[in-house]
């Protein structure tokens, strides 16, 4: 299967910013043909600046060729009747109709759903959005950093309760986890289209992507409890489930959720075997009752070896744990170089750039990486291929349907 896996789908995509076009990406990292339909002024995304992200490697925006790495551009001036046409002659292609604009911009366009499956029964129409297709705030505008972060309630849960301010969202951090489940929609949908002969409607939501995310603390929400803070050695119910501080101001991570399983090697790892003979740390519920003392404990072993003596020292040891590692760390970590989660886009001339491959592969392989369109910049070859001649493509451009 590998890249060929939506090999003939074709895509037309109208949308910007991160979480849709990342989906069309994703899509397009598999085969499928997208084509990105752009205002005439391009994608605001194009121009944001605020992340410091933008143009600073060889002149390319990192940011955009993340979200649009192999797609072709048509720029079209929507708010013209003819370039609202010629979007229907690329919808009478396509497979997917992909998109994040808000209910009342596509109905105003002509392009919401009803109107669009009721035209093309076989169209597999995804829309992402902030809130949901329903109730008062399915018109509102909705960014990761509201819709997934704050009202979500991922910016609640993971900020400590002393903090005056909760913390801030990485950047995207919902839109690229709102992408991949879009994409898997798609992907759904194609495949019941297969069996059916009719294409769908897929949705999306940022917060609904939020509260999947934070599917346990939901449950406890249910069961009528709160979310468990995550802070401090307060929340140790296991004291070998937790993060650990080093002798040079690092931290390591411990998940033995099997805690029994793991004591006493563990603590022969560590040449204690009296903690392990300690009658207070006998099993998991002498542990639970004596937690303090535990990790107090467990915590004075810790800040005697350095963050790369513990790594040593744990790397034999066949139970689950990892190093905190900073993002820069990745770059050269051996598990992500073994399995290509880093990839090249070749550049004319012999240059490249680095970007994520994503986390799903094929037959153990990621995919090749192409780099994304710059604005427009396959207008008049994909107006060609429906058939428009030049004259017709240089009267578009004096009409300003296409820039």
């Amino acid at each position: 299967m590998g890249a060929g896996a939506f090999e003939g789908v074709r895509v037309v995509e109208l949308a910007q910013w991160v979480f849709v076009p990342v989906a069309g990406a994703l899509l397009a990292d598999w085969g499928a043909d997208v084509i990105r339909i752009e205002r005439p002024e391009g994608d605001p995304y194009r121009a944001l600046a605020t992340q410091g992200i933008g143009s600073e490697r060889r002149g390319v925006n990192l940011s955009m060729a993340l979200a649009n790495r192999g797609k072709r551009s048509v720029a079209l001036n929507l708010a013209t009747d003819e370039g609202r046409a010629l979007l229907d002659e690329l919808l009478e292609t396509a497979d997917v109709f992909l998109t994040n604009f808000r209910p009342g911009a596509l109905r105003r366009l002509g392009l919401d759903a009803e109107e669009l499956t009721r035209r093309f029964p076989r169209l597999v129409y995804a829309r992402g959005h902030g809130f949901g297709v329903r109730g008062p705030g399915a018109d509102r505008p909705g960014y990761d950093s509201s819709a997934f972060w704050a009202q979500g309630g991922m910016a609640h849960v993971l900020s400590p309760p002393d903090r005056h301010l909760p913390i801030g969202q990485r950047g995207a951090m919902g839109d690229r986890n709102a992408a991949m489940s879009l994409a898997f929609g798609v992907a759904a949908a194609l495949l019941g289209r297969h069996r059916t002969g009719r294409g769908s409607v897929v949705d999306v939501s940022l917060l609904a992507t939020a509260m999947w995310t934070l599917s346990s603390d939901v449950l406890a929400a249910i069961a009528g409890g709160r979310p468990r803070a995550a802070t401090g050695t307060e929340a140790y119910v296991n004291p070998l489930v937790g993060v650990y501080r080093t002798k040079d101001g690092r931290h390591i991570q411990l998940v033995f959720l099997e805690a029994d399983r793991y004591w006493a090697g563990f603590c022969q790892l560590l040449g204690r075997e009296d903690l392990g003979a300690d009658p207070r740390f006998a099993d998991l519920a002498a542990r639970a009752a004596h937690r303090d003392e535990c990790v107090t404990a467990l915590a004075a072993e810790f800040a005697t070896r350095t963050f790369g003596e513990w790594k040593d020292l744990l790397d034999g040891f066949d139970a689950p744990w990892a190093p905190v590692q900073a993002v820069e760390e990745l770059l050269d970590d051996p598990q992500v170089l073994a399995n290509d989660y880093l990839g090249e886009v070749a550049l004319d001339g012999g240059s490249s750039y680095t970007l994520p491959t994503g986390p799903v592969q094929f037959d153990e392989r990621p995919p090749v990486l192409r780099v994304a369109p710059e604005h427009g910049e396959h207008t008049e070859t994909v107006l060609v291929d429906l058939g428009h001649s030049w004259e017709k493509i240089i009267e578009f451009k004096d009409a300003g349907v296409i820039p």
